[in-house]
């Protein structure tokens, strides 16, 4: 009694370690695995967090800016050139230090391209060779600087930035649906080749066991030594795609955990996956959510708004060009700190700086028309994409509605095709059909086979491959976030 308990004991955990050594996943499962841990979903989190940043600094350009500029300390002792009243160059030592202090709030103007500010500034002068210090400074200061008939980059960047940001964030889940249609397809690959390392085994251990009967039947007199060859050669066959469908296996197991991100060493074992539930996909509404969801549809916008922008930048840089510079404050100096501050007088500045082409050889026009038909080649590149766009959408959905149709065939006539299989198997060993009969009955239930999973690999990277094309999912008539 005691032995029998520890055999079984033994046969348990024996069972147990065999089990513990495979690991069984359904598609489900290794597509959100692959969304949390694969290389290229950290990878779309990552250029999803760089896009969110890249669209806070550009918020930050449009709010005022607070700055400490200065130079402190701003040492000097040398020899410096100094002409003298008859003509002639004296060198004359100098030891000063030259402090300048400045805090300054600044507000970019999106609408004309222009930035005003406000400033206090402080400056010491110390003149070491003569035991001298002095003061300078402005107590207040309040300036503009405004390009005038320039090209303004901040009003465009306030139409194409917020582009930008919901392209990106629309490529994120377009990035996270296009790992579960890779995850899919490895998914499929292993399993192709798994069921084909199964077909395999079930072939070499048939042929096995009919090559054994065949043999007997040959005593018997039953069978030619023809039809005994035939099968012999059918199991060095099977033997060696036996062999052959252990290495794919192998191969497709280790691509499906590398793009997982897993370092499991158990064996997978993959379900058989069903096919989606019946849902209805109208067209329009899958072209129409495509345009709503994608972010090739803003960059569609982009591009066109972009192409305008180079316009106007050429227009513009190759016109007359002014900046006008002016500032108005208070400023002193003084012996102390607090003598700039004791009756300061007006401080007043104002510039114009232009700049007018007479003569470029047409060069300005020149650049003016290459800006011009860049703008009409983005116009029609878009709109041939836009086609191409719509095209690829009808396609997908056409096509996900004749895979649904086909996989249902598909498992049919793998249903079929394995009983026909059977009953050949039998009739052989009672010698009431032939070798050759045989043969075409084992082929064929191994195309229906793997006809019927290469229907379901073709249905689910075509029902993924919609997802992605549309960021829809039909099934619960919802958009797609994450």
């Amino acid at each position: 009694m005691i032995m029998k308990q520890l055999f079984l004991w033994i046969f348990v955990m024996l069972s147990g370690t065999v089990f513990a050594q495979t690991r069984k996943l359904t598609l489900e499962e290794v597509v959100q695995q692959s969304k949390e841990q694969s290389i290229a979903s950290k990878q779309a989190v990552t250029q999803k967090k760089t896009n969110y940043w890249q669209f806070r600094s550009f918020q930050a350009d449009y709010k005022p800016q607070l700055s400490l500029l200065g130079t402190v300390p701003g040492f000097t002792r040398s020899y410096i050139e100094v002409e003298q009243p008859d003509g002639t160059v004296s060198f004359q030592p100098v030891s000063k230090n030259n402090s300048i202090l400045s805090l300054s709030l600044s507000q970019n103007i999106a609408m004309t391209g222009g930035t005003v500010y406000v400033q206090q500034q402080m400056q010491r002068f110390d003149d070491f060779q003569r035991d001298v210090t002095r003061y300078n400074g402005i107590p207040f200061e309040i300036g503009i600087k405004q390009p005038l008939f320039q090209f303004n980059p901040l009003k465009w960047d306030r139409k194409i930035s917020p582009l930008k940001y919901q392209e990106g964030n629309q490529q994120y889940i377009q990035s996270m649906e296009q790992v579960a249609l890779d995850a899919s397809s490895y998914y499929f690959d292993l399993l192709v080749a798994q069921v084909n390392l199964q077909i395999a085994e079930k072939n070499r251990s048939n042929n096995d066991t009919l090559f054994k009967i065949a043999r007997h039947k040959l005593e018997l007199g039953k069978i030619s030594q023809n039809d005994l060859l035939q099968l012999q050669m059918g199991l060095l066959t099977a033997q060696k795609d036996l062999a052959s469908a252990q290495q794919s296996a192998a191969v497709a197991s280790l691509k499906l955990k590398m793009y997982m991100g897993t370092r499991d060493e158990r064996e997978l074992e993959l379900a058989i996956p069903a096919e989606a539930g019946e849902f209805a996909i109208n067209p329009q509404i899958a072209l129409d959510e495509a345009f709503a969801n994608r972010s090739a549809s803003v960059a569609f916008r982009r591009r066109l708004l972009e192409a305008e922008r180079d316009v106007e930048n050429a227009r513009r840089t190759n016109g007359l060009n002014a900046t006008l510079n002016a500032t108005f404050g208070l400023s002193n100096q003084g012996n102390l700190p607090r003598d700039v501050y004791v009756s300061p007088q007006d401080r007043e500045f104002v510039e114009l700086q232009l700049t007018l082409p007479i003569l470029t050889w047409g060069r300005n026009k020149a650049q003016t028309e290459v800006a011009r038909a860049a703008r009409e080649f983005a116009q029609q590149s878009v709109e041939q994409d836009k086609l191409t766009f719509e095209q690829e959408i009808f396609t997908q959905v056409t096509l996900l509605q004749m895979l649904q149709k086909q996989v249902k065939l598909t498992q049919v006539a793998d249903g079929i095709a394995a009983d026909r299989y059977q009953i050949a198997k039998e009739r052989f060993i009672l010698s009431d059909l032939s070798v050759t009969d045989l043969g075409i009955a084992t082929q064929e239930k191994d195309i229906a086979r793997r006809d019927y999973i290469l229907a379901l690999r073709d249905y689910w990277q075509a029902y993924y491959s919609l997802r992605l094309l549309t960021l829809f999912d039909f099934e619960l008539g919802r958009k797609i976030a994450y």
